[in-house]
Order: structure tokens, then C-alpha cells, then sequence
């Protein structure tokens, strides 16, 4: 592996501790404020997995990012979304 490489895991790897670290952010605040959340880099991961060959489902992508299985993560962690947030995902997602 070169050392971009190398660099370029280790930012992911540090990205997904400060999101673990910081678990009261939640998806929909981030997809409200950067257009992306857990999800997405899930479904990044997946794509990638996929375009090299690697068999992965979105479960086992699910669980890379968020460190356990998503329904337990979920149950833990993620309240039902406020009416305000619930209101500007959909100003802004639902085009």
C-alpha cells in the first residue's frame, strides 16, 4: 500500500471514530447540514467493496460503519426525528 493509501484509510478509520465518538449526532442532522450521513458512507463502502470484487452486502457495510449492527445502533441511539429536522430534510431532499 502507498503512503496516500495508507493516509487515505487512516482519515477513514479516524472519521468513523469521531462519529462514534459522537453518536448524539444524528443522521438526520448531518443530511441536513452536509447531504450525507451513516448511511451514505455505508453505501459508499458498499460500492466500493463492489467494484473490487469484494462480496459484501449492505448489513455487513452497515455494520463496518457504525461499529455494531444497525438495528442495535439504532435502538441506542437515534431518537425519532423532530418535526423541525423531519421539515428541512424534506425542504431539501425531497426535489
Amino acid at each position: 500500500m502507498d503512503k496516500q493509501t495508507e493516509i487515505e484509510a487512516a482519515v477513514l478509520r479516524r472519521f468513523l471514530k469521531h462519529l462514534d465518538d459522537n453518536k448524539s449526532v444524528q443522521n438526520i442532522d448531518l443530511m441536513n447540514l452536509a447531504g450525507f450521513c451513516r448511511n451514505c458512507l455505508s453505501k459508499w463502502y458498499l460500492a466500493e467493496a463492489e467494484d473490487r470484487g469484494v462480496d459484501i452486502d449492505y448489513d455487513a457495510a452497515r455494520e463496518y460503519v457504525y461499529g455494531e449492527p444497525y438495528n442495535d445502533w439504532k435502538e441506542k441511539y437515534q431518537p425519532a426525528a423532530t418535526a423541525e429536522q423531519l421539515a428541512d430534510f424534506n425542504a431539501k431532499f425531497s426535489k
